[in-house]
């Protein structure tokens, strides 16, 4: 079980100017990028340790995280 956080800046470093370009001026992109960061802060308790949950639940949030990278990747790469 990886227990890393997977931020944005950590996931994508190549955009880290278009995520802060994105985040200030695109408000759909920051809604998704907040929930991003939400979810991505769940996961990470739960791996720890510090939440307690059933494996459904914690596999359902990691779907949810990636389904958001997902979108907030192809935002990044929409010129």
């Amino acid at each position: 079980m990886s227990a890393g956080k997977h931020d944005l800046i950590h996931e994508f470093p190549e955009y880290k100017e278009r995520i802060h370009q994105l985040k200030t001026t695109n408000a759909h992109f920051a809604r998704l990028f907040e929930a991003y960061h939400v979810v991505d802060h769940e996961v990470h308790s739960i791996e720890t340790g510090a939440v307690n949950t059933s494996d459904a639940h914690l596999e359902s949030r990691k779907l949810e995280r990636l389904h958001l990278k997902d979108q907030l990747y192809h935002m990044l790469n929409d010129k």
